[in-house]
């Protein structure tokens, strides 16, 4: 093997790999096919299918609670279990005006008291609040006789643009590691600068670590990468596909939200297709585009090599709509 700091491509020849069916370029630039037999092509619309289940998922918030921020908007943070995974998803709401149909319906012999603690509550708390479905100001919510919120989402939306919204993965190696191996602590707090300066919009936050493949495999992703692969060769050679991740959980968050017409932030143009859903239950009416901060005009983003390579991967290998700058 070459010295690690070495420019020239890295001989992956000799390398005991975990998966038999694939062998690695010695040059990592070059795509490592799926299987012998299976196109890079027809990889990605296996991938595809896989991300859509055959029925939404069924989600249900547990609570949501008021978060002040250090930017100084206001959030709503919502928790969700579903039928799918043991993992709690969540959807960091801007705006007061996105309510959860599930949050709010009306559970057996539930109290006032009950009702104010899980987050489902008209307004604003304060000390000696004692009724959740009125707030001071007289404002109402009222409820359909099976519990249902009454409320017309397309009415109470269509007046309005439709929200902005960011399907985030976790990424505890960005987002808390300061890792310069990606941009996913940037894409979060970029979008959270957008929709707090709307002051309306939605992240869905999916605890699909490493696109899907946990925490440690992505480590081990990480060390195949310092032997000279890229990403998606990193997660192919571990028997991974290149993307894991399930959106049709993001979908259905967002059908529960009522926000079906949407505004995406994304650069991946297979995340509308996903997210969206076999039956378009959530439509895409605005790709808004995320461009890293280190490649726009006077950007002070993370100018590293692991991320320029990162970023150029998302482009030739996985189709993402991103343009190099000159100076790249």
């Amino acid at each position: 093997m070459r010295n690690n700091n070495s420019s020239e491509s890295i001989d992956f020849s000799h390398m005991h790999l975990v998966s038999p069916l694939i062998t690695p370029s010695r040059v990592p630039s070059t795509p490592v096919p799926v299987t012998l037999s299976t196109t890079g092509e027809e990889a990605r619309k296996r991938e595809m299918q896989r991300q859509h289940l055959p029925e939404l998922p069924q989600v249900t918030c547990l609570a949501r609670a008021r978060i002040p921020t250090t930017h100084g908007a206001d959030i709503f943070l919502h928790i969700y279990e579903n039928n799918v995974d043991n993992k709690e998803h969540l959807a960091i709401v801007f705006g007061e005006d996105i309510r959860s149909r599930s949050l709010f319906k009306h559970r057996p012999h539930e109290s006032q008291q009950d009702r104010m603690t899980r987050g489902a509550y008209i307004g604003r708390l304060f000390p000696g609040r004692t009724v959740a479905d009125e707030d001071n100001e007289g404002n109402k919510l009222e409820f359909e006789e099976n519990g249902d919120l009454k409320i017309d989402y397309k009415t109470t939306y269509s007046t309005a643009d439709p929200a902005i919204v960011r399907i985030h993965s976790e990424c505890y190696t960005g987002e808390t590691a300061w890792s310069a191996r990606c941009d996913c602590g940037e894409q979060l707090d970029e979008a959270g600068r957008i929709m707090g300066e709307a002051g309306h919009g939605c992240i869905v936050y999916l605890r699909q670590e490493g696109r899907g493949i946990g925490l440690g495999e992505k480590l081990k992703a990480y060390n195949l990468q310092d032997l000279g692969a890229d990403t998606v060769q990193a997660n192919l050679m571990l028997r991974h596909p290149a993307d894991a991740r399930l959106f049709s959980l993001a979908t259905a968050i967002l059908v529960d939200l009522g926000l079906e017409d949407i505004k995406l932030l994304t650069n991946n143009p297979d995340k509308i297709a996903a997210v969206e859903g076999r039956e378009r239950q959530v439509r895409v009416t605005e790709r808004v585009p995320m461009v890293p901060l280190g490649w726009s005009k006077g950007g002070k983003g993370i100018k590293l090599k692991e991320i320029e390579g990162y970023l150029s991967t998302k482009i030739e290998r996985m189709g993402h709509l991103l343009e190099k700058p000159i100076h790249t």
